[in-house]
């Protein structure tokens, strides 16, 4: 928990009430069902939470802000940051009906009240959005098919609406023969531990 506090020094205290429950909640779910990476259990804060709070470095979501979380799993990035920003709309969607099951109960048991979870695939889903997050569920060029059509046109953020890509720093290759606006925002400049070496934030102009 140390290492929220020591990069978002400015969260509440029942945002750290709920960040805290976090690693609990995942151990029992996760020995139910296998919805992290056994092997990452013992850094979760670092690996799951800091890492899906990356997004938080790059943009601060304006309240009433919709955010779509594309095979989101057991609820990453989106659990976390749906606590960062209470007063934004998180939908979390996955296509494994099980995962959705442990967003759902995690999200009651924490009290999310901005967190609606989906059991299905992207491209069913016909509402739009400001922003669709993400981390690494696929290469660029076959997520972009799953965004079309779900954004909203006008922004009240900081940047553009668009896609918020968490990724490793390869990302580059993806984007080589891509036609679109985008920008890395490496996250070893906001975090200092030797895990975001490697790892990126790629931004997607709608």
């Amino acid at each position: 928990m140390e290492i929220l506090e020591k990069y978002f020094s400015e969260i509440s205290e029942q945002q750290l009430k709920q960040f805290q429950a976090l690693e609990a909640l995942y151990f029992y779910w996760n020995q139910q069902i296998n919805v992290i990476s056994r092997k990452d259990t013992e850094n979760f804060y670092e690996r799951h939470v800091l890492h899906s709070l990356g997004i938080a470095k790059v943009i601060t979501f304006k309240k009433g802000t919709k955010i779509l979380d594309v095979g989101t799993g057991g609820g990453f990035p989106g659990i976390p940051m749906a606590i960062m920003f209470p007063e934004c709309d998180f939908t979390l969607i996955d296509s494994i009906g099980k995962k959705i099951k442990v967003v759902n109960e995690i999200s009651q048991s924490l009290g999310l009240k901005n967190v609606k979870a989906i059991h299905g695939r992207a491209d069913s889903i016909n509402s739009q959005f400001d922003f669709i997050i993400s981390r690494a569920v696929t290469n660029i060029p076959a997520f972009l098919p799953w965004t079309h059509k779900k954004f909203r046109k006008d922004s009240i953020n900081s940047l553009k609406n668009g896609i918020l890509y968490l990724k490793g720093e390869n990302v580059t290759d993806e984007l080589i023969d891509l036609k679109i606006d985008f920008k890395i925002f490496p996250l070893r400049s906001f975090f200092k531990e030797e895990f975001f070496e490697t790892k990126v934030l790629l931004y997607i102009k709608a």
